[in-house]
């Protein structure tokens, strides 16, 4: 396995296991259906929170590098997934706003990271994975084809999430009530993860092309060597 891409599987897989494990804790707290994963910053497992999503963004970073150094995620692939890296730095380093005092700077920093997060991800893997591609010819296997097919989905989801925004903007509603926020930000947030982690399962393989080089036969070295 190529080892980057191995680490980055791991602290990826470590991140969304702590952020799964306040899920679960806090559902007598947190509605997931109407409140966002980031309102777990705001409570006493903030830092399990911030941490989770930190290991989240270093592993996807060093997936990023792994595609890099083999050469499958190209210029526009290799920076909108480091977008998506440093959205997540930014979402776990500054809290979401706390609506009970008013916005802030944290806050702001907050959404944008988000925002940023978001978008850039279905971009990298409809990239990197999509089927014309370079790379996709030269290594293809089924963790392309789930990361292209979980990529076009996450970018369904971010288009429909700006469709409802547009609509609600025009009826007068504010965008965070035109919708069930929290469960749509989950449905988006795990077909994204699960479009990373089958990216970094893809860079993690051994090359496909790399095939032993299988020995001459005896009789036709034999024959070369007497015609030189």
């Amino acid at each position: 396995m190529h080892r980057p891409a191995r680490w980055g599987l791991g602290a990826a897989g470590a991140g969304v296991l702590l952020i799964l494990g306040l899920e679960l804790t806090s559902l007598d707290e947190i509605n997931p259906i109407r409140r966002t994963i980031s309102e777990h910053g705001l409570g006493p497992g903030g830092w399990v929170f911030g941490l989770g999503v930190g290991l989240l963004a270093a592993g996807s970073a060093a997936i990023a590098v792994s595609l890099a150094r083999r050469r499958l995620a190209g210029i526009v692939g290799t920076i909108a997934l480091m977008g998506w890296s440093v959205g997540l730095f930014l979402t776990a380093w500054f809290e979401k706003h706390d609506w009970s005092v008013g916005p802030s700077m944290s806050g702001s920093i907050h959404r944008v990271g988000s925002f940023v997060a978001f978008l850039c991800l279905p971009l990298a893997v409809v990239v990197i994975a999509r089927p014309r591609s370079r790379a996709w010819r030269r290594e293809r296997s089924r963790a392309t084809l789930v990361a292209f097919g979980l990529g076009v989905c996450s970018a369904l989801w971010v288009a429909g999430i700006g469709t409802m925004i547009f609509i609600g903007a025009q009826d007068g509603l504010p965008w965070y009530r035109v919708m069930p926020l929290g469960l749509v930000e989950r449905g988006l947030a795990v077909t994204e993860v699960a479009a990373l982690l089958a990216l970094g399962v893809w860079a993690a393989a051994e090359r496909l092309d790399a095939a032993p080089a299988q020995p001459e036969p005896a009789g036709r070295s034999r024959a070369m060597r007497s015609s030189t």
